[in-house]
Order: structure tokens, then sequence, then C-alpha cells
């Protein structure tokens, strides 16, 4: 496509422009099969005539097929014409037009000697008549089409065009509410640092600051570098290292240079880690973190301890954060991406041998190493495991 100023100019498609050689083509291939068959060269009259009256077929088209769709207004001229009136007018006479441009041309054509074949494909006889009146309709009746199968090609067009701006408008809601859902959960980390008289306080606002750099400047492209996804990933979780006293691991395995990712795509799996693993009626608490690059894959891991029941986690899954991550990655990646959320409950998995030995089968492929695999099936956890293709490299 090209952009005249601000308004779109499309191109004609290549489909569209057969569809108009086929038509220009037709009568006179046809004539040089049926009637110039012993001379063929004698079929570049047919050939002459259908290239001159052409233009009329396209203009007709371009003016009567947006009548007969309603997407045109009958010019003032002839406003007391019904729409399909002026459409019946229009064919009539864009009919006798090209009837008069055709038998103009061979009236001058029979002032010249002429071979005989020629001269009695342009006598003005009755089937001769016939002949070009039946080529003329055909030939209009194609126009039309033509003019049908490129509407539809842009409808198509607009479609998809008006499904990306959809995507593009709830994919920007969708971030917009996570972002002031992640500033509240930090400024809350603030606020508990401050009421303890942590001398730390200002360690935590120095990085908030660089959070609040990144999601003003930084993440409100389509795509950012995945480094800079996980400084400000790094960032949020020194945050909570300060405001709590846990076990928190966070782990990059892989090349993370040159590779882009959509912004804010792992925040909401990290924050739920965090709000449910830090419950103070844990007495334990820990959160696993592991981004792992390689393969074609960018897999994020987030193991978090927590004191729910199954059925207490089961409500997490629908949870505001992750409900609004799903909707991104439904949009980002509606057939590229795989998460997994995987409930385990101590007491449990302790009773149950077939539990344990179907969450092992289901859990040695996401978590390989042996100590991991171990915590998330002999204490209360709630895992999640998302995997979705690496994206072009920026």
């Amino acid at each position: 496509m090209e952009y005249d100023n601000d308004k779109l100019r499309k191109r004609t498609p290549r489909l569209e422009m057969l569809y108009w050689v086929i038509l220009a083509l037709l009568q006179p291939v046809t004539c040089v099969i049926t009637i110039f068959h012993a001379k063929p060269l004698l079929g570049i009259l047919p050939f002459f005539t259908s290239f001159l009256v052409f233009p009329a077929y396209v203009l007709y088209a371009r003016i009567a097929g947006p009548v007969l769709t309603s997407e045109a207004r009958v010019p003032k001229l002839v406003y007391w014409l019904p729409t399909r009136g002026f459409t019946t007018l229009m064919t009539v006479l864009s009919f006798l037009v090209i009837q008069g441009i055709v038998w103009a041309v061979y009236g001058i054509l029979r002032g010249f000697p002429q071979h005989p074949a020629i001269v009695a494909y342009i006598r003005p006889v009755a089937s001769n008549f016939t002949r070009e009146i039946w080529w003329t309709v055909v030939n209009m009746a194609l126009a039309i089409a033509v003019f049908y199968i490129r509407k539809a090609d842009d409808e198509k067009d607009e479609l998809a065009a008006m499904r990306k701006d959809n995507n593009f408008f709830r994919l920007r809601y969708l971030r917009a509410q996570l972002n002031p859902h992640f500033l509240f959960n930090t400024l809350n980390s603030i606020y508990s640092l401050s009421m303890q008289k942590s001398d730390r306080t200002p360690e935590v606002v120095v990085r908030l600051a660089d959070i609040m750099r990144y999601l003003i400047y930084e993440c409100n492209e389509e795509r950012i570098p995945l480094d800079k996804e996980i400084e400000f990933i790094r960032n949020y979780i020194e945050i909570e290292k300060i405001r709590h006293q846990a076990d928190i691991r966070f782990t990059v395995e892989g090349k993370t240079e040159g590779l882009c990712i959509e912004p804010f795509l792992f925040i909401s799996f990290i924050e739920n880690g965090f709000k449910h693993a830090m419950d103070h009626t844990f007495n334990e608490p820990f959160i696993y973190i592991t981004l792992r690059v390689g393969n074609g894959q960018l897999t994020l891991n987030v193991i978090n301890s927590t004191n729910a029941d199954l059925e207490m986690q089961a409500k997490r899954i629908n949870g505001m954060g992750i409900s609004h991550s799903r909707s991104i990655l439904e949009l980002l990646y509606p057939a590229s991406y795989d998460l997994d959320i995987i409930q385990t409950e101590k007491d449990e998995s302790r009773t149950s041998e077939l539990r344990l030995r179907n969450a092992r089968e289901r859990l040695e492929n996401l978590y390989p190493d042996a100590h991991t695999l171990d915590v998330i099936l002999n204490k209360s956890t709630f895992t999640v495991s998302l995997i979705v293709k690496t994206t072009a490299a920026c």
C-alpha cells in the first residue's frame, strides 16, 4: 500500500488485473478460434476493437458498481431517479456508447479494401448485430462481477484492519489494567518499609524510579528488547527481597541478547507468585523464578509456596492478574503458547501414590532439576509454567 498524505491508496490487486485481462481477451480470442481460425492474423481486428472499448467497461464498473451496492449517491443531475433507475440508465447509456464505438470503427473500416473474411465480420447484418450485442452484454456483466470481486477483497482487508485495530486497543487496555495493579503492589511495598523505618527504603525508591522510567518511556512499543524486560523484573524482585524475608531466587538461562518480546508478558505471573508466597500464615515462604531461552522457545517458570488448599488455589487461577495475562497471550500468541498451572498440596501428595506419580510425569519435562521437582512434590506449591515461541530478533 502507498499513502497519499493521510489517505490510504491501495494498489490494484494482481488477481483483479488478471480478471480485467481475461475480460479484454475473451471476445477476440473466441473470435479468432471460431471465425478466423483459417487466417489467425486477421484476428487483429477483434483484438483492436476490444481494447478500444475496454476503458468503457472499466468506467461502467466504477460508476454503476458503487450505486448497485449503495456505496455512492446518485448525481444531482438525475436526483429525480431512484437508485435502480440510475443504474438502468447507466447500463443503457454504456451499452449504447460501446455499440456506437464498435460500429463506428467497423464503418470506417468498410471504406477501405478488406479481406473477404473481414468484410463479412464487419458487415451490418442481423447476425453481426446479434454477435456484438451478445458480447457487450457479457462483458458488462463480467465488469460488474470484477467490481464485486474487488469490493469483496476490499471488505476483507477492512475487516482484517478492524480486527488488528481492535486487538491493538484491547491489548493497550489490558496493559493499562496491569500497570496500575503493579504500581499499587509496589507502593504497598514501599509503605511497608517506611512503616518499619527501614534503612533500605531509599534503595527501593530508586528502583521504583527505574521501574517508572521503564513504564513511561520504554514499554509503550509493541515489542521491546528482552534484556529490558528482564531488568524490569529484576528491579521488581529486588524490591520484594528487601520487603520480605524469604527464599527468593531469579535465574536467567540461555542467550537473551538481540531478542524482543512484548512488554508486561510475565509480570502478572511473578506478582501472583509473590502475593501468595508471602502470606503471613506460611512459615517458610519461597519463590523460585526461572526464565529460560532455548530451542526456539522462551519459558517462564514460577514456583511459590502457598498455605492454600487445592480449592483456594483453583480460585486463584481465575484471578484478575492471571486472567488479564491469559487474554494478552491469546491476542499475541493465539496458537504458539502453552500455559500450565499446576497445584500441589502437601498432605495429599504424601498420601496419594497415584497422584504423586502423575504429578512427577507431568512435571519432569518442565522441571528437570531434581531439587526443584522435589520441592514442588513435597510442599504445598502453586506452579506456573509459560512457554512461548521465541520472538524475532530486534
